[in-house]
C-alpha cells in the first residue's frame, strides 16, 4: 500500500517538474479543517478531516487556463469516521473508518463553464495509522479513546482508486453576488452523483480557484485575491450514492442511496492579508437506521505569511 502512495507521489513530482519546464509556477495553496466538534458538538460519523491543495500552471490571470492539464492541482485529505460510542460496538451503527488521500487534478475555464478532472489514490482501514492517530489525541485531550471492541470492527484495509468531475457555471445574481449551480461525479472509495448550487455575496471567489471539500461541499480558497471586506456564501446539493467503503453491503448497516448538504459560511479578509473562514454543514443521514444528520464545522485561518 505504501508503494502505491509512493508511486504516486513520484508520478506527481514528474508532473511537476514538467509544469516547470514548460514555465509553470506554483500559484498557489489553499487548506480547510472539518470537524463536528466545531459543527453539532459531538464525536461521531463524519467526525473530522482535513483537506489541503497546492496549484502549479502559468502565470494567473483570474481564471482557469482553457487547455486540460494546463494547471495542476496536488490534492490531499484525510478522514476519520466514527461510530456514536468510541467505547461500545453496536453492529446497528456505521463501522469505524480512517482514509487517507492524494490526487493530481486539473482545473479548466471555458467561457462561464468551469471544469475540475482528476483522480485520487484512497488508503482506507487501519493501514492509514489515523487510528493510533485518534487514539493518541484523544489520551492528550483526556476524552474518550476508540476501544479495542471498535477498532476490531473498522473497515479493512483497502486501496481505492477514484475519478472526481465537477463541471460548474458562474451566473450574476445581482450586485456583488453570483450564483454557481454545479455538477459533480465521483467513482471509486464512494460512487455517486450529485447536483447542486452555491450563492456568493462579496469578492470571495472573484478572480480566484476554489476547490470543492469532498466532506462537506464547502468550497476552499487555492489562488487568492487582493480584497478586504467580508462574503458571504450559501450552498446546497442532493445526490444519489451507488455505493461506499465506509458501508460495505456484507456488514453494517446499509447505506441510504440518497444524500443532501446544506451549508453556510463567511469569509473575512483585512487589507494586509489576513484572513479567516468559518462555515457550517447540515450532512443528511447516509445509512439506513441513522435516526438523524449531523452538523459539521469548517475552519481556515490565514495570517498572511
Amino acid at each position: 500500500m505504501l508503494r502505491a502512495l509512493i508511486a504516486f507521489s513520484v508520478a506527481f513530482a514528474t508532473l511537476a517538474a514538467s509544469a516547470d519546464a514548460q514555465e509553470r509556477q506554483r500559484l498557489g495553496y489553499g487548506r480547510l479543517i472539518t470537524n463536528d466538534l466545531i459543527g453539532d458538538g459531538e464525536d461521531r460519523w463524519r467526525t473530522g478531516s482535513v483537506a489541503s491543495s497546492r496549484v502549479w500552471g502559468p502565470e494567473w490571470t483570474g481564471t482557469a487556463p482553457a487547455g486540460f492539464g494546463d494547471l495542476l492541482e496536488l490534492r490531499l485529505h484525510g478522514e476519520i469516521i466514527a461510530p456514536v460510542s468510541l467505547r461500545n460496538f453496536d453492529a446497528d451503527d456505521r463501522r469505524y473508518a480512517g482514509a487517507l488521500s492524494l490526487g493530481v487534478h486539473t482545473h479548466v475555464q471555458r467561457g462561464s463553464m468551469q471544469y475540475a478532472l482528476g483522480g485520487d489514490l484512497v488508503l482506507v482501514g487501519p493501514q492509514t495509522g489515523l487510528d493510533d492517530f485518534q487514539r493518541e489525541l484523544h489520551g492528550v485531550l483526556g476524552i474518550t479513546k476508540p476501544s479495542d471492541a471498535i477498532l476490531v470492527n473498522q473497515i479493512d484495509n483497502a486501496v481505492r482508486p477514484t475519478l472526481v468531475f465537477e463541471a460548474g457555471r458562474v451566473l450574476a445574481s445581482g450586485a456583488n453576488s453570483t450564483l454557481r449551480p454545479f455538477f459533480e461525479a465521483r467513482a471509486g472509495v464512494e460512487t455517486l452523483a450529485r447536483v447542486g448550487v452555491d450563492w456568493t455575496y462579496g469578492a470571495l471567489g472573484q478572480g480566484e480557484l476554489l476547490v470543492r471539500d469532498p466532506v462537506a461541499g464547502q468550497r476552499y480558497r487555492v489562488i487568492e485575491q487582493a480584497w478586504s471586506g467580508f462574503s458571504f456564501t450559501l450552498g446546497a446539493d442532493i445526490g444519489h450514492v451507488e455505493d461506499s467503503v465506509f458501508l460495505p453491503e456484507d456488514r453494517g448497516p446499509a447505506l441510504e442511496d440518497v444524500r443532501g448538504r446544506v451549508r453556510a459560511g463567511l469569509m473575512w479578509q483585512s487589507e494586509s492579508g489576513v484572513s479567516s473562514y468559518a462555515g457550517v454543514t447540515y450532512l443528511s443521514e447516509e445509512f439506513e437506521g441513522q435516526d438523524e444528520g449531523q452538523v459539521v464545522g469548517s475552519v481556515r485561518i490565514n495570517l498572511g505569511f
